[in-house]
């Protein structure tokens, strides 16, 4: 394809699967290729954003990041989608929760997403798009914490354009059922909708606004590896 590779991504067209799993932190996508891909080849360092292709289970996959924000994830996953055939993209992160039932350590499966994000603006709706994910990746997540006995829940996740605000609002997203923050999700839907193509988002609990509970960066990029085990069910 004469617009690969593209300014982000280093890959000729062919060398990236059709389904693309993806971590804000690319050492996290390298631990996915090292546990999970058989014969990885990597295929993207450009901005140290790092991406790999192999198989897993025979079947082939790859696995990158995405960095930190809808604007990074917003460039990447555009370009996976419109420029190397990529059909599905299954974001693999982390979340704050503002559920008091959703623990540190569990899992959410976004089944859509609020934001505070302008990221909607360039389409020029005439009202408020709500972005959702696919629901049969939707619902064989669900189905595989189930059979693999993982704490989950399946909501709202609302995707914040900051992370130092000067208010957050935490208690108006909680009073309407939104189960946890972070900062990618609703770009990654909308981008899949435009394109005509398939996303979910299925993250892992690594604070608890609410109590203060926190882990550490070792800890996030290192063993959230159970919302990886559910996303290579997906395959």
């Amino acid at each position: 394809m004469a617009k690969t590779p593209t300014p982000h991504i280093g890959a000729q067209y062919g060398e990236i699967a059709e389904t693309v799993i993806m971590a804000g932190d690319p050492l996290r996508a390298k631990l996915m290729a090292e546990k999970f891909l058989d014969n990885p080849v990597q295929f993207n360092n450009v901005r140290g954003m790092l991406g790999f292709t192999g198989t897993h289970e025979g079947k082939r996959v790859s696995v990158m990041g995405h960095g930190m924000g809808m604007p990074s994830i917003g460039i990447y996953t555009y370009e996976l989608f419109n420029f190397y055939g990529v059909k599905n993209i299954i974001r693999v992160g982390s979340a704050g929760s503002i559920n008091m039932d959703l623990k540190v350590g569990d899992l959410v499966i976004a089944m859509g997403a609020c934001t505070n994000s302008n990221y909607a603006d360039q389409y020029e709706m005439p009202g408020t798009y709500a972005p959702i994910a696919n629901f049969d990746l939707l619902r064989r997540a669900a189905d595989t914490c189930d059979r693999l006995g993982y704490r989950y829940m399946v909501g709202n996740v609302m995707s914040s354009d900051v992370f130092y605000g000067e208010n957050s609002h935490n208690d108006k997203w909680m009073n309407m059922g939104v189960l946890a923050v972070e900062m990618e999700v609703a770009a990654l839907y909308m981008n899949a909708a435009r394109s005509g193509n398939r996303a979910l988002a299925i993250c892992t609990i690594s604070d608890h606004i609410l109590t203060g509970e926190v882990t550490t960066a070792e800890e996030r990029q290192n063993t959230f590896t159970k919302m990886m085990d559910v996303a290579f069910s997906l395959l």
